[in-house]
C-alpha cells in the first residue's frame, strides 16, 4: 500500500550512524580560506556537505552558478526560492575557472538552481561555464548536475554541445511521491525523458541520477524507480537519505540502515548500473570521480 507523506509527523530521533565529527586539516582551512577570500562559493561548504572533507582530498568538489534564488519551491531543499528577473553574474564563468585553480581540482561538478526566469533556462550560460574550464584547465574531468530546462530541445542541446564527462539530473524521489516532494513544474517522466533524451542525441556522454529515501516511499517502489532509470540506459545512480532542513520542510518518515542502503546498492548493481554509491550520508556528488576510475579501470582491462 503506497503511503503519503504528512507534514504533521513528530521528529524521530536521528540514529547514530547519521552523527559525524568533522576534523579540519591545515591543508582544509587554507583551501578554504582562499575560496572566501575572493568570494567564490562551492556546494560543499555552502550546504555543510558530510562529505567535504573526503571530497576535496580526492581534488572534487562542486561548484553552484545561477546564483542563489531558484525559481521552483521543493519541499525537500533549502535553497532560497524567488524571482531572480532574468540577472546572470556573468563573472561566474571566471570565478568558477578560477576555483578549479585554487582547488587544484582533478574532478569538478558543476549544478545550480532552476531558472525558468530566463528564456534559455539558463542552459547558455552553464554551457560557456563548461566550456572556458575545458579551455583553461584541460585535464579537469566535469560533471553537471542539471535543471531539466523544461524538457525543451534546443536548451538540452546547448549543454550536451558543451561536452561535460557526465550529466546529471536527479530523479529525486519515487513516483507516486514526486507532486508532494517537487515543484509542480518537475516530473517523474520529465527527468526520466531527459536522461533519455541525452543518452539518445550524445551516447558518448555517461548519465546519471539521484534518488533520496527516507520520505515514505516503500522498497518495491524504489526497486521499480531504479529500474525506469536502468530502462533509459542511465550509467551512474547516488542512493541517500533524506534529511529534514528544517521544521518547515517535509519529515523524514524512515532512516534507513546502512545495511538497508548496501543491499539496495547491489540491487541497482544487478540492473546494470555502471556505477553506484549508497548509504546514509551519500549525495548526487558524492564519489563523483570514481566513475573516471572505472572507465580508466575498464579501459585498461580491454588493452
Amino acid at each position: 500500500m503506497q503511503k503519503e507523506i504528512n507534514p504533521s509527523l513528530s521528529p524521530i530521533k536521528k540514529p547514530d550512524w547519521l552523527k559525524i565529527r568533522m576534523q579540519h586539516t591545515d591543508e582544509f582551512r587554507q583551501i578554504k580560506q582562499n575560496i572566501k577570500e575572493k568570494k567564490l562559493f562551492t556546494v560543499c561548504t555552502e550546504a555543510s556537505c558530510p562529505n567535504i572533507h573526503e571530497c576535496w582530498a580526492a581534488k572534487t568538489a562542486t561548484i553552484m552558478i545561477l546564483g542563489d534564488t531558484c525559481t521552483r519551491a521543493c519541499k525537500f531543499c533549502h535553497v532560497k526560492s524567488g524571482n531572480p528577473k532574468g540577472l546572470i553574474d556573468r563573472q561566474e564563468i571566471e570565478n568558477a575557472v578560477e576555483m578549479v585553480g585554487i582547488m587544484n581540482l582533478a574532478y569538478v561538478v558543476i549544478t545550480s538552481v532552476d531558472r525558468d526566469d530566463l528564456p534559455d533556462q539558463g542552459s547558455g550560460h552553464f554551457a560557456a561555464v563548461i566550456e572556458k574550464i575545458r579551455a583553461t584547465h584541460t585535464t579537469t574531468k566535469i560533471e553537471v548536475l542539471i535543471p531539466d530546462f523544461s524538457a525543451e530541445p534546443a536548451h538540452m542541446h546547448r549543454l550536451a554541445q558543451s561536452r561535460p564527462f557526465v550529466i546529471g539530473q536527479n530523479i529525486e524521489t519515487v513516483e507516486h511521491l514526486t507532486h508532494e516532494v517537487r515543484d509542480r513544474r518537475a516530473g517523474y517522466k520529465k527527468t526520466l525523458d531527459c536522461l533519455a533524451f541525452y543518452k539518445t542525441h550524445y551516447p558518448q556522454i555517461a548519465t546519471k541520477s539521484s534518488l533520496m529515501v527516507g520520505l515514505g516511499e516503500g522498497q518495491e517502489e524504489i526497486f521499480a524507480t531504479l529500474k525506469d532509470l536502468r530502462r533509459v540506459n542511465v550509467d551512474i545512480v547516488t542512493l541517500g537519505q533524506y534529511l529534514r532542513p528544517s521544521m518547515r520542510h517535509l519529515p523524514v518518515v524512515k532512516y534507513y540502515t546502512p545495511q538497508e542502503f548496501e543491499e539496495m546498492k547491489e540491487k541497482a548493481y544487478s540492473l546494470g548500473f555502471s556505477f553506484v554509491a549508497s548509504g546514509p550520508l551519500v549525495r548526487s556528488s558524492y564519489k563523483a570521480a570514481e566513475y573516471l576510475k572505472f572507465i580508466e579501470a575498464r579501459s585498461t582491462l580491454s588493452v
